[in-house]
């Protein structure tokens, strides 16, 4: 080795915890700011509401007064909104998390009993797999350690998305009262929460990983194959609940949803959100427990993974094979990096400009995603100077590939950007600020049926650059430093995660308080600007969306390497029956989950129909105001729903690979993993544009911002009902459908390296009977 790495172990040891310590505090700070907003009626004109940042003058009386609402009514039925969302969101949380809990326990033992049978449970010492002339620890141990990790993962996991979920609830009502006293005010309340998400999840997720190496590597000493082969245990256990928080939440949320639009919006022509709809308070529950807890849970999955990912390739590269540390724990350094340089990026969004118009709200994000991998790229450099040695090799199929620290520089930094600018092309295609969208909302003129076709050309359309993004960084990343240069790629796509948690979670939140504007009666004005924040975290939705799919590409194939190499597979040749017939089937399997998550959403939803519309015929007075519906039923309907109908796709794609790789083997599985992959990146990336396209050509048609919207408008006209519908069937395809499907391609993947020692040794069981 030519030279060792500038940044010492010692100073590696503590950058990590200390960056992660950084983020940790930076989330409680934002928190902190955000709680100053009170839920409480007691400030008197004068006395400041709690401006979040801090930014408020001797004008800080409210806005309500002006408009002759009492102050006092308005933020009591706030806080009296907000209680029974988030007490509804807690309530099926806790429910899932029961189920959830159960399959944690039975996998965790699956996990032990197959790979502690690889070596029949011996406790003796065994060769080392890649380095057959010294001796590593015995399988039992990789069992157990295993394990572990994926118990570690899966809490870290539900921890994060709950943790989301408690924060964005606390945030709605908060940014629905700064609302009256401009949109900068309610702006910053809901990216502040959307940070405290970001950071907390991105840090803790660090954390863990770096405390579980520590600690695993005490029993493991210089066995660093065996101690990372363990460590991918965390990424299977953050992905596995994040399948299921994702897909449930999906259910949850799309069946609430549709039951709300289509009974109340087209048949009964009342408002979004209106308080007189039995579905509107599970609507807002959904928004939670789906696009925060689970998208959440998703993104952590995601950098669990990719971190597990390029940990395995490197420890049976130069770094692991010489026992230097510093280099070994890279991917984690870049992600350290990346929690300061979002720090960084935040404070221009809250502190350094505020936004004072509707039309400087979504450029207010874009620049976040911008300054974000600006900032970023230095961090890179800086870490790959300081972090790696000039000359190192990296493991390549059984070979040595030497490469140089600018290369794999290269590697991070053209993930970063293909992320970029697979998060522009889906702006482009999801805003309604540029043609795609208003190409739609224009559709709507001849009804449903052109809008549905427009709508579809149009995310089929929006996959082309994306996937050239992704196929570029592959083959770049690939030729630099083999299957390690794509992880660290998907690790830099996902660098910036604690900014793109924020932007993310900004958006339910956003949505949340316009529904609570709505239900609290509040007047035009306030709805106009939780809309306008809305309209903005629809779009940065679909960013997010994204970056999770084009992550889950990277990831995927970098553990689908490690997986090949783990198996002993020399090479996966499409031409052998056992592979193509695996390949085939895997290419099958993205439209079969998605056919069980749409049709699980359908079946919810006409439940929900059913009950929204019993309700309004039966219940005297409802549509006059009088009465209040059994919201409470609703809630009940969606939580049931989910719960049952979340089961059979998550068993889908955790059992796929056991059973093929215990029947077929692994030729077959790594056949089943690359068809996987390539259907399923092509379906997520264009069911999420669709439903966010059509999402944002009725809210276009809604807003009326333009002379061209005006003419389709207003609401309850023919184009904005065909556009309503549009919009619905939608629904399951971005919130999903389509988020779902990144985690099928990397969970699948995850899992077969995890249990690749048993495939390897046990599995092809009808093959060899015949």
């Amino acid at each position: 080795m030519a030279a060792a790495a500038i940044l010492p172990e010692l100073a590696a040891q503590v950058v990590i915890p200390v960056a992660a310590a950084v983020g940790i505090a930076f989330a409680v700070l934002q928190w902190a700011l955000v709680s100053k907003v009170k839920l409480t009626a007691e400030p008197r004109r004068g006395e400041a509401g709690g401006a979040a940042g801090g930014k408020s003058g001797p004008s800080d009386y409210l806005i309500e007064e002006e408009e002759g609402l009492n102050d006092h009514n308005v933020v009591s039925k706030c806080a009296e909104i907000q209680t029974a969302i988030s007490e509804g969101a807690t309530s099926f949380l806790f429910t899932e998390y029961k189920y959830v809990g159960l399959f944690m326990s039975i996998f965790a033992v699956l996990i032990f009993l197959f790979l502690g049978s690889v070596e029949g449970f011996s406790t003796k010492s065994q060769p080392c797999h890649y380095s057959k002339d010294k001796t590593c620890k015995p399988a039992l141990a990789n069992a157990i350690f295993s394990t572990i990790a994926f118990v570690l993962g899966a809490v870290t996991s539900l921890v994060s998305g709950f943790l989301g979920m408690k924060i964005a609830t606390y945030a709605n009502a908060r940014t629905t009262l700064e609302a009256r006293k401009g949109v900068g005010k309610a702006f910053i309340t809901a990216f502040r929460s959307g940070a405290v998400m970001g950071f907390l999840l991105a840090a803790s997720g660090l954390l863990v990983l770096y405390i579980a190496i520590n600690l695993f590597g005490i029993y493991y000493g210089d066995d660093w194959e065996g101690l990372f082969e363990a460590i991918t245990g965390y990424g299977l256990g953050g992905s596995s609940m994040a399948l299921f928080g994702r897909v449930g939440g999906g259910i949850y949320t799309k069946a609430a949803d549709v039951g709300a639009d289509l009974v109340g919006k087209v048949e009964r022509n009342i408002p979004e959100d209106d308080p007189r709809n039995p579905a509107v308070i599970a609507d807002n529950v959904g928004d939670n427990v789906g696009d925060i807890a689970g998208m959440g849970s998703d993104l952590f999955g995601s950098y669990a993974e990719s971190s597990c990912a390029a940990l395995v390739v490197a420890s049976i590269s130069s770094f692991g094979i010489n026992h230097e540390f510093t280099p070994m724990v890279y991917p984690l350094l870049v992600s350290s990096v990346g929690i300061i340089a979002c720090l960084i990026t935040t404070l221009f969004a809250t502190d350094f400009f505020e936004i004072k118009a509707v039309s400087e709200i979504e450029p207010a994000l874009k620049k976040q995603l911008i300054i974000s991998t600006a900032v970023m790229t230095v961090g890179i450099a800086l870490v790959s100077w300081l972090g790696l040695p000039y000359t190192f090799t990296i493991f390549n199929f059984g070979a040595q590939k030497t490469v140089q620290s600018w290369q794999l520089f290269l590697c991070v930094a053209v993930g970063l950007w293909a992320g970029l600018i697979i998060g522009f092309v889906t702006e482009y295609y999801t805003s309604n600020a540029y043609s795609p969208v208003q190409d739609v909302a224009d559709s709507c003129r001849t009804g449903a049926a052109t809008n549905v076709i427009f709508g579809l050309a149009l995310g089929y359309k929006s996959v082309i650059i994306p996937i050239f993004a992704i196929a570029f960084s592959i083959f770049l990343s690939f030729s630099l430093a083999a299957m390690y240069g794509v992880a660290v790629a998907a690790l830099g796509m996902l660098s910036t995660i604690a900014t793109g948690l924020a932007i993310d979670a900004y958006g339910p939140i956003s949505d949340n308080a316009g529904g609570i504007a709505e239900m609290a009666g509040m007047s035009h004005r306030i709805r106009e600007r939780t809309d306008a924040l809305d309209a903005a975290g629809n779009t940065t939705a679909a960013i997010g969306k994204g970056f999770a799919i084009g992550s889950a590409a990277l990831v995927s194939l970098a553990l689908f390497g490690a997986f090949v190499s783990r198996a002993a597979i020399s090479t996966v040749d499409v031409l052998t029956p056992k592979v193509f017939i695996g390949l085939i089937v895997g290419a099958m399997l993205p439209y079969w989950f998605s056919a069980m998550t749409m049709k699980s959403v359908g079946s919810a939803a006409l439940k929900m129909v059913e009950e929204v519309r019993r309700q309004f015929n039966t219940i005297p007075g409802l549509m006059e105001g009088t009465t209040k519906p059994d919201y409470a039923t609703c809630v009940k309907i969606s939580t049931d729903a989910s719960i049952k109908e979340m089961i059979p796709p998550g068993a889908l794609v955790m059992l796929t690979p056991l059973i093929v790789g215990i029947l077929f083997g692994v030729e077959t599985l790594s056949g089943v993993l690359a068809g996987a992959l390539v259907s399923g990146v092509q379906i997520a990336i264009s069911a999420s544009n669709t439903g966010g396209a059509w999402d944002n050509a009725k809210k276009y048609i809604e807003a009326g911002a333009s002379e061209h919207a005006r003419t389709l408008g207003p609401k309850g006209s023919d184009p904005h009902k065909a556009a309503v519908i549009g919009d619905t069937i939608g629904d399951p395809l971005k919130d999903t459908s389509g988020p779902s499907l990144n985690i099928l391609i990397k969970l699948m993947a995850v899992e077969s390296l995890v249990f690749a020692p048993f495939f390897a040794t046990h599995g092809g069981i009808l093959f060899k009977l015949f």
